[in-house]
């Protein structure tokens, strides 16, 4: 379906009844990463394959971020969406043949091969009722033979996000300065009660780039594709009132709000050979990838500095890569009931870095705000400090053998083992997986799968350090604190408990079946269930005087709170996946296509570990996974998702039309009382296009066209005027998209 924003995830929530992808909003680097999650597990509990070969993942952190807290996952708008052909989807288990992540299934996204064509589409829109979050997309192909043995196909996509904002004045009682001789401060009067410009979309640039290439020599062929990304990412943290003790008076009169630049560079190349020898399909590749995110913050101040403080810092450098080379052969056996059999051999290199920023914007000064004490370091992101800078990096090799059977014509078996090695604390894993498909009739089918699965904890879960601010609900108001993420080997971490991290494993189990009981009619049908043990989390948000203390002790500030990553949780999801397409003709009025998707899902954590030794000695008000951990797990997703999705092709004319339903979702808090309940909502999206003629389309559209929001949540920072609306969302709250597009075609 034609959207106003094409990327892999708009594609992702069409194909995929359940996959989940709530709009990012004001959320630190956890709004920049574009991902979602599959069968309501965590987005780097799926694997991400470009041409069936592994893609690497983020630099970044879903830190600070509710829904998918902590996960580390492949960040999917750094593939240009104008190089993608099609993306195919496996929803089960597939760890016994393509290693680590594969937990909840796998995303393959094939790239373009076509030749002797182009196109370039420019689509803007923005939202309806503030006119705000416009964005700009230019997305560019083309493809050229090269000779008469290969092809070259390449992609050049920009993109530009501005801002939108969904805060609310403040109220006139809020005072923004501090009083003078016990009266207002007359600025009151006059002061702009926006003060918070950053509660929605955050602005965001890009280039993306991308080819993908073959040539054949004398029946060995050669292939290469790669992409190449740069993003600027502006986050905007929120306001500092003159009021406020960081707040300088003699630097920002009238209170500042701190940004966040993060400038990210991402590049993935891969190189290959293929080709036959003695009846066996060989394939062996290398490929390279990393993600490096460099964060400078400016518009802000280190108040510990005093007035001479600067106003703008290198925060620090985050740097992900890995190196992945693999060999892969099979053969068809066609007198044993066509067996195919594959074997392969994996060696991947991970490394993970962490650079500290310049020395001002962590350091701890002695300057005192009229007497009080102040945060050290740059407000808003304290920079990456020399104890949290490091680097880390491990060795993997896997081996595995997939078989597959037909013994009868209308019988298919699968058998898959896969044996993986790390040189770290993940040590080794043994994997398997059966399935099977037996056609009943012409026009059903059923089938089935067994499998176990890991998923081996990223270096960056177990390097990564920052301090930020984050809110939570204290006494029903919205408060910002300052927390620390601390490495699972720190000293600091150990004394609350911390212990190296294990692989999360998996049990996998799904039946179902494809029903086609007439022409251009297709129904599948598939239950399931995923059980995964000692899932990687964020603990709950350790504060008080007891965590001051210890932090303090071990050389950090004491006015912070902190967690760390740990194997908190088991938990078991079920659910039920129903997908149906349908193609018919209209006769003179044209041809119409139907899909419609349905899923069911629902996890519970059936065990928490108990608190380590350390936790348990600072009383019982310390808690390992809290209950607004574990609603964020279990409750923040809607249950049930419902799409239909129809395609109706007039002559020149094509009209997509999307309905979304999706279900009630609950978000809990520390304090039952506080829970939040929201309803079903129901999101229309529309795209009409016109091809004038072979080489010139327009269309318009919008995305949530009735400009649906989610109910307000009655929880609100009344300092800030945000908080309204919950950042789970699957709909966001930033209302309806409306957008128009050029294409031309050559």
């Amino acid at each position: 379906m034609q959207t106003g924003k094409a990327s892999v995830i708009s594609a992702l929530n069409t194909l995929v009844p359940s996959y989940n992808s709530p709009q990012r909003a004001g959320g630190g680097t956890s709004t920049i990463i574009a991902t979602g999650g599959l069968r309501g597990l965590n987005p780097d509990q799926m694997l991400v394959l470009v041409d069936g070969k592994r893609r690497h993942k983020t630099s970044l952190i879903n830190a600070v971020s509710s829904l998918y807290n902590g996960s580390v996952p492949t960040d999917l708008d750094m593939i240009p969406p104008s190089e993608i052909d099609h993306i195919e989807v496996l929803r089960e288990g597939a760890a016994a043949q393509y290693g680590s992540d594969a937990i909840a299934g796998v995303i393959n996204i094939i790239l373009k091969k076509k030749v002797n064509s182009g196109s370039s589409t420019f689509t803007t829109g923005a939202n309806m009722d503030r006119g705000d979050g416009q964005e700009y997309q230019w997305l560019n192909n083309g493809g050229i033979k090269l000779g008469s043995e290969g092809f070259l196909n390449v992609s050049a996509d920009l993109k530009k996000q501005l801002a939108s904002n969904r805060a609310n004045k403040i109220s006139d009682s809020v005072q923004l300065y501090n009083p003078v001789n016990g009266q207002p401060d007359p600025r009151e009067a006059t002061a702009n009660r926006m003060v918070t410009t950053n509660y929605g979309l955050m602005p965001q640039s890009s280039v993306t780039v991308g080819y993908n290439a073959e040539y054949n020599f004398n029946n060995i062929k050669f292939y290469t594709f790669g992409t190449y990304a740069l993003r600027d990412s502006d986050l905007n943290y929120s306001y500092r009132a003159p009021s406020n003790v960081n707040s300088l008076s003699a630097v920002y009169p009238d209170g500042f709000r701190p940004r966040v630049v993060v400038h990210e560079q991402d590049y993935q190349f891969t190189a290959g050979l293929k080709g036959k020898i003695f009846g066996w399909d060989w394939d062996g590749s290398s490929s390279f990838g990393e993600n490096r995110g460099r964060q400078t913050a400016d518009h802000t101040l280190n108040a510990s500095l005093g007035p001479s403080s600067p106003l703008s810092f290198y925060v620090g450098t985050l740097q992900s890569t890995e190196w992945v080379n693999s060999v892969d052969i099979t053969h068809k056996w066609k007198t044993l009931g066509n067996l195919q059999t594959s074997l392969g051999f994996q060696h991947r290199l991970e490394t993970y870095r962490v650079e500290a920023g310049d020395p001002w914007s962590y350091a701890a000064g002695t300057y005192l705000n009229n007497g009080k004490v102040v945060s050290p370091g740059a407000n808003g992101a304290s920079g990456f400090t020399p104890d949290d800078a490091g680097f880390k990096q491990r060795n993997n090799m896997a081996g595995y053998v997939d078989l597959e059977w037909d013994p009868l014509k209308s019988l298919t078996i699968g058998l898959a083992g896969r044996y993986e090695h790390y040189d770290d604390s993940s040590g080794n894993s043994a994997i398997g997986k059966a399935s099977l498909r037996y056609d009943v009739t012409k026009w059903l089918s059923i089938r089935g799968t067994l499998s176990n699965g890991f998923r081996a904890p990223s270096l960056a879960q177990e390097l990564y350090a920052s301090t930020t601010g984050q809110f939570r609900l204290v006494n029903n108001d919205l408060t910002l604190l300052q927390i620390k993420t601390l490495p699972v080997g720190s000293e600091a971490a150990k004394a609350l408990g911390a212990k190296p991290l294990t692989p999360e494993t998996s049990k996998n189990m799904s039946a179902g079946f494809v029903l086609k009981p007439f022409k251009r009619f297709a129904v599948t049908f598939d239950a399931y269930q995923i059980e995964v043990n000692n899932r990687i989390a964020l603990t709950s948000t350790l504060t008080g005087t007891a965590v001051s203390n210890i932090l303090s002790q071990n050389g950090l500030a004491s006015d912070i709170s902190a967690q760390y990553y740990t194997n908190a949780i088991n938990t078991r999801t079920r659910g039920i996946d129903v997908v149906a397409t349908y193609n018919h003709s209209v006769g003179p009025l044209g041809h119409m296509q139907w899909n419609l998707g349905w899923n069911y899902n629902q996890t519970v954590i059936t065990n928490i570990k108990s608190n380590p030794s350390q936790l348990a000695s600072l009383g019982s008000n310390y808690v390992l996974f809290d209950r607004l951990s574990q609603g964020y797990m279990t409750k923040a997703i809607p249950r049930t998702k419902l799409s239909l999705m129809n395609i109706w092709t007039f002559g020149p004319l094509v009209l997509n039309t999307k309905v979304t339903r999706y279900g009630g979702y609950t978000i809990l808090q520390n304090n039952a009382s506080n829970d939040r309940r929201y309803g079903p909502g129901v999101i229309v999206d529309m795209d009409l296009t016109w091809n004038i003629n072979r080489w010139v389309n327009v269309g318009f559209g919008g995305n949530n066209i009735f400009n649906t929001y989610p109910s307000s949540n009655g929880i609100y920072n009344y300092s800030l005027g945000q908080g309204q609306y919950p950042g789970t969302s699957p709909f966001g709250f930033t209302g309806g998209y409306y957008y128009g597009r050029v294409g031309l075609n050559f």
